[in-house]
């Protein structure tokens, strides 16, 4: 039998590790199977003119060139915006984008054949970043707003005003596994697709629509993906399509598998951010009022650009109190890939404005920023007096209970021993004055469910076989992350078995239908409580069955444990699982059973800007220690100290995998990964030689990661809390650090009241940044820099 909370290994981790884990394009290729390869446009905006393919099918190998001509259904591969055409007919809208798509026998022909395919182009103008889009006036959509109380008013009178505003950097989602998708057509007709998709639901709505089908004559399967990041949630949408026009145009199999720089070209990013803001703050560091004015990247279309940017308005508080707050939001339309879910999906942007304004208030003032975080941090609703709970109230109106920040504050204060550090690190730094070292704490506050309420559902069925074995199928995606382990033990757990008597099914759309995207850190919530239902139901069944078996007349109090059944208190008298089975089965008795979960009491009016769009809260606070070069602006991460809060935790050997890796992927986004695209709209990083992501080097020298204890969350499966998103916001605390470093080198104390520091914080811009505060800049910018 399992046990919830147990220390095990990822269900595929051998298969990982040997290679013999088979991804979408890794299965055995039916006979005939074709490929295809893009036309990608060579300008950012152009009116297309003309397409010549007949080269193309004159080269060897070539099959066919899709066209819009050949799209039986509507062309549009948008989740909900319909914005996005799969092949583009009047216009291009960045460049890369693909035209059209050659189909052929082998790789290099589809190569060769889109080399072949002659484009007329007429150029347009183009908006290629997302200052020149703010000052173009080029927005998709309207402007939305969020408002508690009269910030303006305050300003107005506060004794301590500040502006000022902030550029924050996208980010690649570099799965290891890059976009692919398979697609068949069987004797009837019906569509069969493969593909490495976060949503099988919505990748089988899109090719159902493209191809004017009815969407049970489509079924989508993902075997697993080698991650996904929200990169895979709705941008796997488009090869699949793709790869599923191929298949009913040529009537043959065909994959769709993007080489390293086509998904990176093709692909959307973490957006990019541009946040202005006005702050007032009382003079020992209190904050009154806030103004912020948030503008997303959103690329040429829409994808999930409006939710992305509201979830930045949700998160723009981060964990502290602002009484009068004022946030605004709003996307912007730019000639680049279209940008979209990526690992905290907006969050970790509004955070990084919340810390930004912190930070600024506090040196400002002449305060240390750990003792402003603490003193404007929420309190729990629990412990407010009626005319106080605003202080545990959000900016939304969504009451904060359970906050477990100000506990894990203090005992992660002390468990890094913060105080005595802080005092050393005084002490290097006086004596050394070309590296510098910084300390920082900063907090997590993460809302949990989709801000979308109809997508907070799940559904699960499980099939139990009369020779006791199991087959577990749920809506939720594997990626690497470890959801199928945390499922099979809530199953396991559930019915009182090992998980041995489980397979876990590829998660498949003919199996369990309308399913939610594998994203908002709401996978093992959804299906594990539709799992969970699923053997509830087989439980009571089998309970009826035991019962008999046992010569009792009632079974609701049966214990399920250690792969047998008994009355409570009567371990020796039991019956083992796999004869209750076969008698079930004897007895008629059905063996197979759906399951379903929809959260509760959650809701939102994007109207009046109010609701309870979460469940719940996560919480985690880090402290990061770095040394900082003055003479190139690089650092080393020296220590980080993190104190998480996953519940009870549905298997801590996952979780704090997904606690090092978000910490690890979040100080990727804020210290080195720069997505560049030129003046012409061409993305300049677009391998690993231009683009730089953590190795193990980058991984802290000591690295202290704690599950927070006792912290069982009401309403969840067996206690949990999810793990996904929260931990990539701790690495704030590396950018805070930093900064801290970068404090160190002025040359004044006045100089250090305002330390600007560039996000993605690189060597380069940690440099300059050092440089003004030794009021050297002017003279580095006489310094010719080579093309």
């Amino acid at each position: 039998m399992t046990k919830h909370g147990a220390a095990r290994s990822h269900e595929a981790a051998a298969a990982h590790v040997t290679g013999r884990a088979v991804y979408t394009d890794d299965q055995v290729r039916p006979t005939g199977m074709l490929t295809c390869w893009p036309v990608h446009s060579p300008h950012a905006h152009a009116r297309i003119t003309g397409v010549d393919a007949a080269p193309a099918l004159a080269v060897r190998g070539v099959v066919t060139v899709l066209r819009p001509q050949d799209i039986p259904g509507p062309n549009d591969v948008s989740g909900h915006t319909h914005d996005e055409q799969l092949l583009p007919t009047d216009e291009v809208h960045y460049l890369g984008q693909a035209v059209t798509w050659v189909v052929a026998e082998t790789d290099d022909a589809a190569r060769l054949g889109a080399a072949a395919v002659t484009v007329d182009y007429e150029p347009l103008p183009a908006v290629t970043t997302l200052t020149a889009a703010i000052a173009a006036d080029s927005y998709s959509g309207p402007e939305k707003w969020i408002t508690r109380g009269d910030a303006e008013a305050v300003l107005a009178t506060a004794p301590l005003v500040l502006d000022g505003e902030v550029l924050i950097g996208g980010q690649d989602h570099f799965y290891l596994e890059t976009q692919a998708s398979w697609a068949s057509i069987d004797a009837e007709g019906n569509v069969v697709v493969h593909s490495s998709t976060q949503h099988p639901a919505e990748t089988q709505i899109v090719v159902a629509r493209v191809l004017g089908l009815a969407r049970n004559r489509v079924t989508v399967t993902c075997l697993r993906m080698g991650g996904g990041f929200g990169g895979k949630e709705t941008q796997a949408n488009g090869c699949a399509a793709i790869a599923a026009l191929a298949a009913y145009v040529t009537g043959r199999p065909v994959r769709v598998r993007l080489n390293r720089e086509q998904d990176m070209v093709l692909t959307g990013k973490r957006h990019p951010f541009h946040a202005r803001y006005r702050v007032a703050a009382t003079q020992d560091g209190r904050l009154l009022a806030l103004q912020v004015a948030l503008t997303s990247d959103g690329g040429w279309s829409l994808d999930l650009s409006e939710p992305v940017t509201s979830r930045a308005m949700f998160h723009v508080d981060n964990s502290y109190y602002i009484p009068q707050l004022t946030v605004s939001g709003r996307v912007a339309r730019t000639n680049t890939t279209s940008h979209t879910a990526f690992r905290g999906f907006g969050g970790p942007q509004g955070m990084l404005v919340a810390e930004e304004v912190l930070e600024r208030v506090a040196r400002h003032l002449g305060l240390r920023p750990e003792e402003v975080r603490r003193r404007n941090l929420y309190r729990d609703a629990a412990d407010c007096p009626p005319d106080e709970v605003d202080a545990a109230t959000t900016h939304y109106g969504q009451l904060i209970e359970g906050n477990r920040l100000p506990r894990i504050w203090r005992e992660l204060l002390d468990s890094s021993d913060f105080t005595a550090r802080r005092a050393g690190i005084t002490a290097h730094n006086a004596s050394r004055p070309h590296r510098k070292r910084g300390l920082a704490i900063t907090p997590v506050k993460f809302g949990i469910s989709f801000t979308n309420t109809k997508y907070n559902q799940a559904g699960a069925l499980v099939l139990i076989y009369a020779d006791g074995s199991i087959q577990l199928n749920h809506g939720g995606t594997e990626m690497g992350q470890g959801l199928h382990t945390k499922m099979l033990e809530v199953a396991a757990s559930t019915l009182g078995v090992s998980p041995g008597r489980f397979r876990a099914m590829p998660t498949a759309t003919d199996k369990v239908p309308n399913t939610s995207a594998t994203a908002a850190s709401s996978g093992s919530d959804l299906n594990g409580q539709a799992v969970r239902d699923s053997c509830l139901t087989l439980r009571l069944r089998l309970s009826e069955v035991a019962a008999r078996m046992l010569g009792r007349t009632g079974s609701e109090d049966l214990v399920f444990v250690a792969e047998r059944v008994h009355a409570p208190g009567e371990p020796g008298h039991a019956v083992a699982f796999d004869e209750v089975v076969a008698e079930a089965y004897a007895q008629m008795v059905s063996l197979s059973a759906t399951g379903f979960y929809r959260t509760p009491n959650i809701h939102w009016n994007p109207e009046t800007g109010r609701g309870k769009p979460f469940h719940y809260f996560a919480y985690g606070a880090a402290v990061s220690e770095v040394e900082v070069d003055g003479f190139t602006g690089c650092f080393r991460l020296r220590r980080v100290d993190i104190l998480h809060d996953v519940g009870d935790s549905l298997n801590p050997l996952v979780d704090r995998g997904q606690v090092e890796g978000g910490f690890v992927q979040g100080m990727g986004w804020l210290t080195m990964e720069e997505v560049v695209w030129d003046a012409t709209g061409r993305l300049q990083t677009f391998a690993p030689s231009t683009y730089k992501i953590p190795t193990v080097s980058e991984v802290p020298e000591d690295f202290r990661v704690q599950l927070l204890s006792d912290a069982t969350q009401d309403r969840t499966v067996h206690g949990s809390k999810a793990v996904g998103e929260p931990p990539l916001m701790l690495a704030l605390s590396v950018r805070e650090a930093i900064r801290d470093a970068v404090a160190a080198f002025a040359s004044t104390p006045e100089a250090a009241r305002h330390v600007p520091l560039a996000s993605p914080a690189t060597p380069e811009a940690t440099l300059w940044a050092i440089e003004r505060l030794r009021d050297r800049a002017p003279r580095l910018q006489q310094v010719a820099v080579p093309p």
